[in-house]
């Protein structure tokens, strides 16, 4: 049974505390309306239906817009069919009213009613079309004889036509709507008549009408059909994007395994390789990091121990607070190196690493040499070979990365190895290297030997270091432009190479 939770208020500041000892109860929402609602926003404003909007719209503009142009085309290859058939009854009655009379083998010259007849009765006229006769701007026959209500006796478009005395052609307005005429007056002993022929549009248009909306409702359907169907197709196309999206929101910094599986060669598929590149540099970023945080920690954790277990078992002796001194001091010493080295590590990555100027290489060279000799006495120290030349480098940070190699080189030989230096110039690119005849390193260990604080698994080195001068020398490589070359064989010796361009590129010139 739950106790009822116990609640104070407090009247100035109107807060509520409960009481921690008693358990308390939750206020639960309603249940899933809070969910259904993101589910619904989710759905509605994601690009699967983004995609399907502009889809189905541009769907639907275009079979709005096709569907005006064919009911346009369809309208204008009316009119001009009618036209054309207009223009042939007119013809057809000029040639025959300019011939005989078939009946009594004589010219129509005088007969205006019997040219009328004849042409009436051997001409049909197609739907929706009437043949009209005016003699005196009275209707003397027409075929059909039923003519709708603007085109019969005593209507204000047969008086019109009546007193036409030039051929014409034009369109009507009238209740029954568009009429489309020829007339054609004709003068016979003083007879006035005009043949008229004359197209009602309205049944024709009303068929184009009707085909338009058959039209529209297959078109209706047709975009349906296509909505459903480019929401399947999105759905499987953004597949990929839903898999991303969730591999992104299951990475942790203790967890990144995970990784997209890649179909095709499309754009997505593009994509989901990026990504799972991203993801293997991320890795390899954060093991790195793991890995320079625990042996950071282990360099410093060292010398404090010693700092500490000494000065605690420091006694009141002066020889022995002496050599404690000394020795805390030695400890505090390396301490300040390893902290130098990280700190430099870290500005190598800075615009404002480099300072550069112009440098002699033969200078370069010998400035190296005399002060790499003072590293080890009993070496046998020599110049491989040295080029004349010069280039647009930082002075102080190249000696110490060579510095470094031929320091390096001290801890893998013995006593009276050689250790040579030397530099060559070769089309745009300058190599500086340090060889020595010591130890060698293994194939294995040449793979990792630039990494922060690695070292070598079968190592002779009497060096004390935290494994970080061959980083520092890759490190100032890099921020030259440059990269650092390494051939070794067990046993065999060692030459450590900095290839660096002449002149500067553009990205570090921009640093300065």
């Amino acid at each position: 049974m739950h106790q009822k939770q116990q609640t104070w208020e407090v009247s100035d500041r109107g807060q509520k505390f409960c009481n921690r000892f008693e358990p308390s109860k939750t206020e639960v929402s309603p249940p899933n309306r809070f969910d259904k609602t993101q589910q619904w926003r989710r759905i509605f404003y994601s690009l699967r239906t983004s995609i399907l909007i502009w889809y189905v719209l541009l769907l639907t503009c275009s079979a709005f817009l096709s569907t005006l142009v064919i009911r346009q085309v369809l309208l204008a290859r009316l009119e001009a069919r009618h036209a054309t058939s207009l223009l042939q009854e007119v013809k057809e009655f000029r040639v025959l009213a300019n011939g005989k009379d078939p009946n009594t083998g004589k010219p129509f010259q005088h007969n205006l009613k019997a040219l009328f007849k004849v042409f009436l009765n051997r001409n049909i006229p197609d739907d929706d079309e009437f043949l009209i006769a005016i003699i005196e701007g009275e209707i003397d026959r027409s075929s059909p004889r039923a003519l709708p209500e603007p085109l019969k006796q005593n209507s204000e478009l047969i008086q019109y036509f009546g007193k036409l005395t030039q051929p014409e052609q034009g369109a009507r307005e009238t209740a029954v709507g568009t009429i489309l005429y020829r007339a054609a007056p004709i003068i016979r002993d003083e007879t006035h008549g005009v043949f008229v022929v004359a197209q009602l549009t309205a049944g024709e248009r009303q068929e184009v009408n009707e085909a338009m909306a058959v039209i529209i409702q297959v078109k209706i359907f047709v975009i349906i059909g296509a909505a459903i169907l480019a929401w399947l197709v999105a759905g499987r196309t953004l597949t990929p994007l839903h898999l991303l999206t969730e591999t992104a929101r299951s990475i942790r910094e203790s967890d990144l395994t995970r990784r997209i599986p890649v179909k095709g060669s499309d754009e997505v598929a593009e994509l989901a390789t990026t990504f799972n590149e991203m993801l293997d540099r991320l890795q390899a970023a954060f093991s790195s990091q793991r890995n320079f945080i625990n042996d950071a920690s282990h360099e410093l954790r060292t010398p404090i121990t010693i700092i500490r277990g000494h000065l605690e078992l420091m006694g009141d002796d002066p020889q022995e607070r002496e050599e404690t001194v000394a020795l805390v001091t030695d400890e505090l010493d390396r301490m300040s190196r390893f902290i130098d080295d990280l700190l430099l590590l870290a500005k190598a990555e800075q615009p404002n690493f480099l300072k550069l100027e112009r440098l002699d290489l033969t200078t370069l060279v010998a400035e190296i040499y005399s002060k790499a000799i003072a590293l080890s006495t009993d070496r046998h120290w020599q110049i491989d070979r040295h080029s004349p030349g010069a280039i647009i480098d930082d002075r102080q940070r190249l000696t110490q990365a060579m510095i470094n190699l031929a320091q390096n080189a001290t801890q893998h030989t013995t006593t009276g190895d050689t250790i040579a230096l030397g530099c060559m110039q070769r089309h745009n690119w300058v190599r500086l290297w340090v060889r020595d005849t010591g130890e060698g390193i293994s194939l294995a260990d040449q793979q990792r030997i630039f990494e922060r604080f690695a070292r070598t698994t079968k190592s002779q080195r009497r060096s004390e270091g935290a494994g970080l001068g061959l980083a520092i020398v890759r490190a100032i490589a890099q921020a030259h432009g440059g990269k650092i070359e390494l051939s070794s064989r067990p046993h065999r010796g060692s030459t450590f190479t900095i290839v660096l361009p002449i002149e500067p590129t553009s990205e570090i010139s921009s640093h300065e």
